[in-house]
């Protein structure tokens, strides 16, 4: 229905463009009633000046049929140029989001392997270089995931810093969390692999039997 409209629109601005032209005969028949009216021009000057008044009018027509000729060309291509851009772009977008659902629908974890004594973790065998504190929280992720447990973000500053849980804020456990996403890197992956559970807090999204801590 758009692509429809549009080519409307297109056709309707051309057809009024075209029709808002003078008539290519216009002068032609300007010169003819110059000869009409003043049948009295009976000169040699006169009547030579009547015959490239005529001749003029003939160029002027011709080169207004060429004129309209061009500019119906030139709308035609406009046209068919825009209609063109403007389906390439509904394709690429519906591509764009095809592999956005490609993407997120087949990156699958299967299997979590953290290293303590590299500071890495190996997710589907793609290695990635955490931080120790980082790591650390990825391990008490992990360990609250076997247990299916969800921690509060007060709940993992407690585990990793061996504080109380009433001594710790929600801000600290989300912080270490926004940190460890960043050194994951790949935010899709990042997305995938930590889970926020509104109001709860946080949780792995792999299978317990996935995750191994060495």
């Amino acid at each position: 229905m758009g692509l429809g409209v549009l080519t409307a629109l297109l056709l309707a601005g051309a057809a009024v463009l075209l029709l808002s032209l003078p008539d290519a005969n216009a002068f032609n028949t300007r010169v003819e009633r110059i000869f009409i009216e003043n049948d009295t021009l009976t000169s040699q000057a006169e009547l030579k000046l009547l015959e490239i008044l005529a001749q003029s009018g003939t160029a002027f027509s011709e080169t207004l049929a060429s004129y309209r000729m061009v500019i119906f060309v030139l709308l035609v291509f406009s046209c068919a140029m825009l209609l063109t851009a403007l389906v390439f772009l509904l394709l690429l977008t519906g591509t764009n989001r095809r592999m956005a659902q490609i993407e997120r629908s087949g990156i699958q974890v299967r299997s979590l392997v953290i290293q303590r004594a590299e500071n890495m973790v190996y997710l589907n065998e793609m290695g990635f270089t955490l931080t120790p504190a980082a790591l650390e929280t990825l391990s008490v992720l992990a360990e609250a995931r076997m247990d299916d447990d969800i921690l509060s973000g007060a709940e993992i500053e407690a585990m990793v810093s061996g504080k109380s849980a009433s001594d710790c804020e929600e801000a600290a456990g989300a912080t270490r969390i926004k940190r460890l996403r960043d050194g994951l890197g790949n935010q899709i992956v990042s997305e995938l692999l930590i889970r926020s559970v509104a109001r709860r807090g946080y949780s792995l999204a792999v299978a317990k039997d996935a995750i191994e801590v060495r």
